[in-house]
């Protein structure tokens, strides 16, 4: 009898243990069914963006060196967990069928930024781009509105390390005047003033200006903007 029972008590939780798999197998298949037909659209999409650009455009998206691309950011659109991370890959590799403006290893490059940064960063380079020359006190109210929080908050904490991040990453800095040969040029020290604050700069400060570097200019281009904006249209359209 305790062998029979034992025995009926394993066959029961098998059973459990098995439509707990069927389960799971089946949540599986929908989410994948689910991101190939968002895969299908997104493409589609693409493909409509793409056609009537002359032959040019055709050259370059059947290249290997642009199919490379390709490869590499549908890997990084399938582990996305954003559908804003999503979107801006699609438009960089639209984009980069469309135009050359920078070489294929940025391309890469770029790619590595989407998968890197946090949609906070991103929010970061739109209203520096948008606003040309905003202060950190400019960004944080664009972005989240007033009041700011408190220097020793976890929010200016936050705040603090999107503009270190960026700018370490060479996506943002403060602006430097250039010669006419494009050297930057050594900026003078203030001399110090007698009688200064005791209290460390705000992670809120008002008075130095964010621009983006060149490469980070050429990101936003590729992400941020529509491609038609940027191409010219196809010889049979000129007329138009």
């Amino acid at each position: 009898m305790i062998a029979a029972s034992a025995s009926a008590t394993a066959s029961y939780r098998a059973g459990e243990s098995q439509i707990e798999k069927e389960g799971l197998f089946r949540e599986w298949l929908l989410e994948h069914q689910e991101k190939l037909q968002s895969l299908r659209a997104t493409l589609g999409q693409m493909v409509g963006r793409l056609e009537g650009f002359g032959q040019e455009v055709v050259t370059r998206i059947t290249s290997e060196e642009y199919l490379t691309l390709v490869r590499k950011t549908f890997r990084e659109w399938d582990v996305a967990d954003t559908e804003e991370k999503r979107r801006l890959l699609v438009q960089l590799i639209t984009n980069a069928a469309g135009t050359r403006i920078v070489s294929d290893d940025i391309l890469r490059l770029f790619l590595d930024w989407v998968d890197a940064y946090h949609e906070a960063h991103f929010a970061v380079i739109r209203e520096i781009y948008k606003n040309q020359g905003p202060t950190r006190y400019d960004i944080w109210v664009a972005v989240y509105g007033e009041p700011v929080p408190r220097d020793n908050s976890a929010e200016a904490d936050l705040f603090r390390m999107l503009i270190r991040d960026l700018s370490t990453g060479g996506v943002i800095r403060q602006p430097r005047e250039s010669d006419l040969s494009g050297k930057f040029m050594k900026q003078r020290r203030a001399p110090r003033r007698v009688g200064s604050s005791n209290t460390m700069e705000s992670a809120f400060e008002d008075s130095k200006q964010y621009v983006l570097t060149e490469l980070g200019s050429q990101f936003v281009h590729y992400t941020m903007t529509e491609l038609v904006q940027r191409l010219n249209p196809a010889p049979s359209q000129q007329g138009k």
